[in-house]
């Protein structure tokens, strides 16, 4: 059977000794066949969980991206570019994000199985799971509060459900999505309104 996420990233990052920095290619390294899942997760914890660190949203989602159209074309393990494996975080870092992060995988990872498992494996679902992500990604990057916090946490929990084949928990990711999509879209309209109602008054004075 294979290990939890929350155990592997608490093996990796805590038990064993490690140099000052971690580098994204000792992450795909040690994700092996399940990467696209476990660097969806590890990547969209700042973003998702009530942790105090500004200034992940845009370069993570970024690369939440690059994973997740990656999983739309149907790849089964993901590529990036070399300049990206060589980019490297302080150990102390990651592991502070960690400390507060692993809690709440672990209280997902009592409800995850294998179940369902085709949603997660076939190309279909992944193609789905893909473009759902993308939108997340995209939403994530957008410089305006609350467009980044939902759709983080659906990147999160479908992150968790394709890392271990749980079509259920997956399902519950990309309703998480669709709920950060709803949000998104509607502060970006209100938004729209907003300044086109505060042009148009503009305009009304200058007359």
């Amino acid at each position: 059977m294979p290990k939890k996420l929350s155990t592997e990233l608490e093996s990796y990052f805590f038990a064993e000794d490690r140099r000052d920095r971690v580098s994204l290619a000792d992450l795909v390294a040690i994700a092996g066949e399940r990467a696209f899942g476990f660097l969806l997760v590890l990547l969209s914890i700042p973003s998702a969980l009530p942790i105090p660190a500004p200034g992940y949203s845009i370069p993570f989602g970024i690369v939440i991206f690059w994973l997740s159209a990656q999983l739309a074309l149907g790849r089964k393990r993901p590529y990036l570019l070399k300049r990206w494996l060589a980019k490297d975080v302080p150990l102390k870092t990651v592991q502070g994000i960690l400390r507060k992060g692993l809690p709440w995988l672990r209280r997902l990872e009592v409800l995850s199985r294998p179940r369902l498992s085709f949603i997660c494996t076939q190309l279909w679902g992944r193609v789905l799971i893909g473009i759902a992500l993308c939108l997340m990604a995209i939403s994530m990057m957008i410089p305006i509060p609350l467009t980044n916090t939902l759709p983080a946490i659906g990147v999160f929990v479908t992150g968790l459900g394709l890392f271990g084949d749980d079509g259920v928990v997956t399902l519950g990711g990309l309703t998480i999505c669709l709920m950060g999509l709803i949000l998104t879209t509607s502060i970006l309209l209100f938004g729209y309104e907003a300044v086109s109602a505060v042009i148009e008054m503009i305009k009304t004075t200058i007359r």
